[in-house]
């Protein structure tokens, strides 16, 4: 406990709960409050004035980030055999059909992103209760239904990634680790949110980014000034 209280109390030195910050001296803050032994994961979490259950209110969407997530993605491609070749060269963890499509049925789940073509979508369709609350099912709008599977498999390991509204009009995505510079997380955050607003739906009515906050695995989430990033 006391070196849980010694950490606290340096939180409390390097940064004010109530204020808010612009991201760029966020991306500098969170680097300073994290006293994980392991290499955490950087996360912003934007709540926006949006209402999920109306269809013309989703927010989802795809970006690049500049530097990537700092993970290893595994990437598995449900693809035809002509394909195969083409997916393993791009850098696919696991490539095949029918063998896959079997082990997940039996609740295999080992992989980060699923991508596939759409000629095969009425085998892998089926694999929606298993893949689908993992958010894991492959969707022509993240780019993941694709004939170019080469070309997805590389930008998923390049540091492609997609997010979704939830039911709370809350979007979280991690935009690097701890161990990334400053500018680095501060790019990446600044791609993810500039996608984001681009993406406001034309029905949405009063504010769109209520709020964001920066945070890492296990440090308290930074206030960030909505206004610096021109939301």
């Amino acid at each position: 406990m006391a070196k849980l209280t010694k950490n606290r109390k340096l939180v409390a030195g390097k940064y004010d709960a109530e204020k808010s910050y612009t991201l760029q001296d966020a991306s500098k803050i969170v680097k300073e409050i994290t006293f994980t032994k392991f290499d955490a994961s950087v996360d912003l979490s934007i709540r926006l004035g949006v209402d999920p259950r109306k269809a013309n209110q989703m927010v989802r969407g795809v970006v690049t980030l500049p530097h990537g997530t700092g993970k290893t993605k595994k990437v598995l491609v449900l693809c035809t055999p002509d394909k195969e070749a083409e997916a393993k060269a791009a850098g696919a963890d696991f490539v095949g059909l029918d063998e896959f499509i079997q082990k997940i049925e039996q609740g295999w789940t080992d992989i980060d992103v699923v991508i596939t073509m759409p000629s095969v979508m009425g085998k892998v369709g089926k694999l929606g209760k298993v893949l689908g609350p993992r958010n894991l099912m492959p969707n022509p709008k993240t780019g993941t239904v694709t004939n170019d599977v080469g070309k997805a498999v590389t930008e998923v390991k390049a540091g492609k990634i997609d997010f979704k509204v939830d039911k709370a009009g809350i979007i979280q995505a991690s935009v690097g680790k701890v161990s990334f510079d400053h500018k680095k997380l501060y790019d990446n955050a600044h791609e993810l949110l500039n996608t984001i607003i681009k993406l406001k739906p034309s029905s949405a009515k009063g504010t769109y980014v209520k709020s964001v906050a920066l945070s890492s695995t296990m440090s308290p989430g930074i206030k960030i000034d909505t206004k610096s990033i021109g939301a």
